[in-house]
């Protein structure tokens, strides 16, 4: 997906081109099928060759792709995945970092506060 969103539409041998140390042909059109079957891609045939494309944008497969991490293992709990990734983060969080979540959960606070 990586290499779609970064490159546009792609045949398999471009995304195979463009994955470092990246699996074979074959392993990269399987991929891709599961993809499309997915609801992920489309292609388009130009020539003997298919073509393909995103069709959610970046933003919206990796807001899917978090739902269904919350949901697979942390049984829906935002707070609980928020805490495993600050116990599990390896560096110091700035200062910065650090306020703009408290920002965050300050404005969460006050729409739940009006509803």
């Amino acid at each position: 997906m990586n290499v779609l969103y970064k490159h546009g539409p792609s045949t398999a041998a471009q995304v195979m081109d463009r994955l470092a140390d990246g699996p074979g042909y074959s392993a990269v059109r399987a991929m891709l099928r599961i993809l499309e079957e997915k609801g992920h891609i489309r292609h388009e045939k130009v020539g003997p060759r298919y073509v393909y494309e995103s069709i959610t944008s970046k933003d919206e497969a990796g807001e899917q792709a978090l739902r269904h991490t919350l949901t697979t293992f942390f049984k829906g709990s935002v707070s609980e995945a928020v805490a495993a990734l600050l116990d599990a983060s390896e560096t110091n969080l700035r200062d910065e970092d650090l306020d703009r979540l408290e920002k965050l959960i300050e404005q969460r606070r006050s729409a739940e506060d009006e509803k």
